[in-house]
């Protein structure tokens, strides 16, 4: 994959507010110039208006919105959920982006770890996207994420910013930034599945825990994702929860390979800003944030913890609580 098919430019997620300061300041200037030397009331009105909503927009987004944390709450029901996995549940979290939760932003990381664990789930688990560009900016965030607990564990997947595909390197490099980022994970106390999967038992009763590489569009971001080899040896009549970053994966390769009942995602962000219902992920995904269901199999979506620009309106952060129940 060539660097320049890929987004190569990540400024700090500062920069980003810095740079929108700049150019609201720059045209909050021009209005008071206008409104000083323009005879025109209409001209005035023009101008002031919309920069106000701008403002507003951007102050609220940037300050607020990236900080309302929700818990959100689904129940789903199988006919095939193991009897002793009836009322399972899984708390699932991602795109934490850390090294945008500096400074004052650090609260919503710690909010989401005391929201996690204040849910006593079995599993918990986190579906890529941990840091921007480096598995560096992970280390003053070790001990916290650490914290995170669940009777079952907690099991993770690489998301595209979790390769070096925003940094220059050569291929012995990336080797070495994937290991790196691999053994983030064991340090964390996380189980990172590669195109792998655990199995989880109550008894004689069982479920599968798989999570797939990331698999994006080969051209933007990394696809290698390989069902066969995550579900090595998973027999049909297995129940599979199965954790894939990209959610464009689940119609590409998922639903039509595998009969995963259950897949969690994230990456879209739930497009960080969402107008009247509409959201810009709606553009280039099917499934862009939410729920949603084939014949009885599921997908969730995350709209993530964070992004590498740290703004939301009408999409916040989330964490989201997932009850399996049997059908009776």
């Amino acid at each position: 994959m060539s660097h320049s098919s890929c987004l190569l430019i990540l400024l700090d997620p500062d920069t980003y507010i810095y740079i929108v300061w700049a150019v609201l300041i720059v045209l909050s200037l021009v209005a008071v110039w206008v409104c000083c030397f323009s005879r025109h009331r209409w001209l005035k009105c023009i101008l002031v208006a919309p920069l106000c909503l701008l403002w507003s927009f951007f102050l609220y987004g940037a300050y607020v919105g990236v900080g309302q944390l929700e818990v959100r709450h689904i129940e789903l029901t199988f006919d095939d959920l193991p009897s002793a996995f009836d009322g399972y549940r899984i708390v699932q979290f991602s795109d934490a982006h850390v090294a945008t939760l500096t400074g004052s932003r650090c609260r919503i990381l710690e909010n989401a770890v005391d929201s996690i664990n204040a849910q006593q789930a079995d599993m918990v688990v986190f579906t890529g996207d941990l840091q921007n560009k480096e598995p560096s900016e992970i280390e003053p965030f070790r001990e916290l994420l650490s914290n995170i607990q669940a009777a079952d564990g907690v099991y993770s997947v690489m998301g595209n910013h979790d390769y070096p595909l925003y940094v220059k390197t050569d291929s012995c490099e990336l080797e070495r930034h994937i290991a790196q980022r691999r053994s983030e994970d064991d340090t964390l106390g996380w189980h990172l599945l590669v195109n792998s999967h655990c199995c989880i038992h109550r008894g004689a009763d069982s479920i599968v825990i798989a999570g797939m590489d990331n698999d994006g569009d080969g051209k933007r971001f990394p696809q290698y994702g390989n069902i066969p080899l995550t579900l090595m040896d998973v027999g049909r009549e297995a129940f599979v929860v199965m954790l894939e970053h990209d959610p464009s994966a689940w119609q590409r390769k998922i639903l039509p390979q595998s009969h995963t009942q259950l897949t969690l995602s994230g990456h879209t962000h739930g497009g960080q800003v969402s107008l009247f219902g509409w959201s810009p992920a709606d553009i280039a995904y099917t499934e862009s944030r939410g729920l949603y269901a084939v014949d009885n199999r599921y997908i969730y979506v995350s709209a993530g913890l964070s992004g590498v620009v740290p703004f939301r309106i009408g999409t916040p952060p989330e964490i989201v609580v997932i009850t399996l129940r049997k059908k009776k």
